[in-house]
């Protein structure tokens, strides 16, 4: 059933007291049938968890079964940047705002060119959206895309749970056919550790990449001038990442997680990005040998699962968290200088700082579990954070990541156009 649009019209200038004239501001407000009744397909779901509970709910998005690894995410919105973030393959993400959708969905907020998480579990769904970007329901957004959503279940008690027993194994399921038991034990018979989940969300082709942040979304794009040319491994980039790079002036070239180490220093770039992505970093060996080949060759920026692989690359180890870090809202120290960063984050495995060489810098810790948030080894110009520069949650603390990434490629710069002194003697 289609929304209803309500125009309502109101001057805020006229009702601070201001002289000149009201002007007449339209709110747009989508509403949907009569009594809630919701325009997409409505049906019983179960949320059946490896521990043995159910959880009964409502469905919406696609129908069907499916199984994943359930972690909660704390952010208050960004919703949409949440379902298009490659690095939830395989994932069902439970919101713990309780209401969701309000907003609805926009094309200009998407992170990669499709959904990859297996599905969303909220508590409540919005009958209503209010924002004048809103070009689509969450509801129909998801259905198009064939993403599985529920809602109506208690979110809060499986976070308690996940918080006490760490990120379990669930499967959702719209069919009635298929038993409580039968649920149970594909939850039990599947685990997302040791599995390359990078392979299913990298992109295949090499291609170039020039789209900036919008300028009415920028808010410190200080480059120096300068172009640098960066390759981006993909191993499950999101878009803001290379809007940053483009807008601090890089040039960039996209490739696939397989990309030969061989390839790329043929291309005599002035730095590597290595790339946020899913999954465990063990499992995907060949891109640590990759990572191995180029350290020390260029200046190299790692983010989150880039973080990661470089950490394996240097020797160090890591290993699977409890229940990761998801959310908006998570303080980092910035051992550098001594800020405080509120950061976005997405990750289920970290760097053991014990296990890493001498010379390797931890840079950034967080601040909730003290885990490893940042590495630099100067000595080979490695710099890399396990969160996101690029996200906005609120503030803007960490973008200064891409100038410092710029200042290594420069400094490179200029250490190779210097003149080398020669050896031979005059005589």
């Amino acid at each position: 059933m289609a929304a209803k649009s309500l125009g309502v019209g109101v001057s805020l200038s006229h009702l601070v007291g201001s002289k000149s004239p009201p002007r007449l501001c339209v709110l747009s407000i989508r509403c949907f049938a009569k009594n809630g009744e919701r325009p997409w397909k409505t049906s019983d779901a179960r949320l059946v968890l490896e521990d043995g509970s159910i959880w009964k709910a409502k469905s919406f998005g696609a129908s069907g079964t499916q199984v994943g690894e359930v972690v909660f995410n704390t952010s208050l919105t960004g919703y949409q940047e949440i379902l298009t973030d490659p690095s939830y393959a395989g994932q069902f993400v439970l919101m713990t705002n309780p209401h969701i959708g309000n907003t609805g969905v926009n094309f200009d907020d998407e992170e990669s060119r499709k959904c990859f998480l297996a599905g969303l579990v909220i508590r409540s769904l919005s009958i209503s959206t209010s924002s004048w970007r809103c070009v689509e329901t969450l509801g129909d957004y998801l259905s198009e895309r064939n993403i599985m959503g529920i809602y109506d279940v208690d979110t809060r008690a499986i976070t308690r749970r996940l918080r006490q027993d760490g990120s379990l194994i669930g499967v959702l399921s719209t069919d009635n056919s298929i038993t409580d038991e039968e649920l149970l034990k594909m939850s039990r018979s599947w685990d997302i550790v040791g599995i390359d989940l990078i392979s299913g969300v990298s992109c295949q082709t090499v291609h170039e990449w020039v789209d900036k942040t919008k300028q009415e979304w920028d808010f410190s794009s200080r480059g120096s001038g300068e172009t640098f040319h960066v390759v981006a491994y993909d191993f499950g980039i999101k878009h803001n990442i290379l809007k940053r790079l483009a807008s601090y002036g890089c040039k960039i070239t996209v490739v696939p997680s397989t990309w030969p180490a061989t390839e790329t220093l043929k291309m005599n770039p002035d730095g590597v990005l290595f790339s946020n992505g899913p999954g465990d970093p063990s499992a995907v060996p060949y891109a640590v040998e990759t990572v191995k080949k180029i350290l020390g060759k260029v200046p190299v920026f790692g983010i989150c699962m880039g973080h990661q692989l470089l950490g394996q690359a240097l020797g160090g180890k890591t290993f699977k968290m409890k229940f990761g870090h998801h959310g908006g809202n998570h303080p980092v120290r910035n051992l550098r200088t001594g800020h405080v960063e509120i950061s976005a984050q997405n990750h289920n495995y970290a760097v053991d700082p014990a296990t890493l060489p001498e010379g390797v810098e931890v840079t950034h810790v967080n601040l909730n579990d003290g885990s490893c948030a940042g590495l630099a080894f100067p000595a080979q110009r490695i710099m890399s954070l396990q969160y996101h520069p690029e996200a906005s949650p609120g503030p803007h603390d960490s973008d200064y990541a891409f100038r410092e990434f710029t200042e290594l490629m420069k400094k490179q710069k200029t250490k190779k156009s210097e003149p080398k002194l020669s050896t031979v003697s005059d005589a």
